[in-house]
């Protein structure tokens, strides 16, 4: 179902982000994101250079390679168009992601590596959704292997959102021993 009507408008702002999962002939696999800004007005950037309307304020990409434990074995990204040229500069960044796991725990690690000064906020919002794309992309092969239980043999997925809580129609199909509805 689509959103509700608004009152008239006008556009200003557009930002689209494209988000796709390979499987590499190799066995790892890359997720790759994109992220293109544009406005529907020429504006005057803080340089005092104008950019024309439909321009890319931001074009930027982020190729993360995962293994099939959705440990980042490598991380690349580029800028193609910026508000400053020492946003190039950033996309060496994103390295301090090489070795960790995308798991419980991957935004705060991407917060405490590239927060602030420390990277480029336009990359490191990408890195959110990369992650969930690494997860739809090796969805098969995680769903034949065993559903992962804590030491109660209570499935990690319960209560970990909306649909997976324990009082709803999805635990109670799946896991009626665990259904607390």
């Amino acid at each position: 179902m689509p959103l509700p009507p608004s009152v008239p408008r006008d556009e200003l702002h557009l930002r689209r982000i494209e988000l796709r999962g390979y499987r590499r002939h190799d066995g790892l696999y890359d997720i790759e994101a994109r992220m293109v800004d544009t406005k529907t007005n020429e504006i005057k950037l803080l340089d005092g250079r104008p950019l024309p309307s439909g321009e890319p304020l931001h074009d930027m990409s982020v190729r993360m390679v995962v293994d099939d434990a959705l440990t980042v074995v490598d991380i690349v990204a580029s800028t193609d168009a910026s508000p400053f040229g020492i946003c190039r500069e950033a996309t060496d960044t994103l390295g301090t992601m090489k070795g960790l796991r995308i798991a419980h725990g991957w935004s705060q690690a991407v917060r405490k590596r590239l927060s602030g000064r420390s990277g480029c906020t336009h990359l490191t919002e990408l890195l959110g959704p990369l992650a969930t794309v690494a997860f739809q992309t090796l969805s098969q092969l995680r769903q034949a292997k065993p559903t992962a239980v804590d030491a109660n043999g209570k499935p990690l997925k319960i209560d970990s959102c909306y649909a997976y809580a324990s009082d709803r129609e999805v635990v109670k199909r799946l896991w009626p021993l665990h259904y607390r509805g």
